[in-house]
């Protein structure tokens, strides 16, 4: 039994933060992601990335501008597609964890996708391992349309967009 006090006491000093991770006004923060896939073969392959560099308009209110570049290197052909958005989230003060709800705005572009708006609502959450450095995990919903007619018709026919990084405050 000490013995598990012990570790557990090790696990939270590992984990334990202090009240100077909550965000400032000011503050900024670099968000980075990523992933890929191939075949068993490894013949072609995928690799998607995901930058946000956000700024604090107020302890808790963030404006984050978004890049996002997906390649695809397939026998024959290869594909770069890319969507850039404005996003402005509220984050919640949770000690080490903040979750947030937002939505964004931006453009869809590249050599598979039909070039057009998207938008929607974004939730996530991250998770601070020290000061400075913490674990991004979010979901964004997005609709596409090419004119503000378009918007309130293709609400229902969008997609998800997940995210899974590591974070960086300064």
């Amino acid at each position: 039994m000490k013995k598990l006090t012990i570790i557990l006491i090790a696990i939270s000093m590992l984990f334990a933060v202090s009240n100077a991770i909550a965000y400032q006004k000011g503050n900024y923060e670099l968000t980075l992601g990523g992933s890929g896939s191939n075949d068993e073969s490894f013949d072609g392959a995928v690799f998607n990335i995901e930058a946000g560099l956000g700024y604090f308009i107020t302890q808790n209110f963030e404006a984050v501008l978004r890049q996002g570049i997906s390649y695809a290197d397939i026998p024959g052909d290869d594909n770069w597609n890319g969507s850039t958005r404005v996003s402005f989230d509220y984050n919640f003060d949770m000690g080490n964890w903040f979750p947030y709800l937002g939505v964004n705005i931006g453009y869809l572009y590249g050599d598979t996708v039909e070039e057009q708006f998207i938008a929607g609502p974004e939730a996530g959450a991250k998770f601070f391992v020290n000061e400075t450095t913490f674990i991004n995990a979010g979901i964004e919903y997005q609709f596409l349309f090419e004119d503000a007619d378009e918007a309130d018709n293709n609400f229902d026919d969008g997609r998800y967009v997940y995210m899974l990084g590591i974070g960086f405050k300064f």
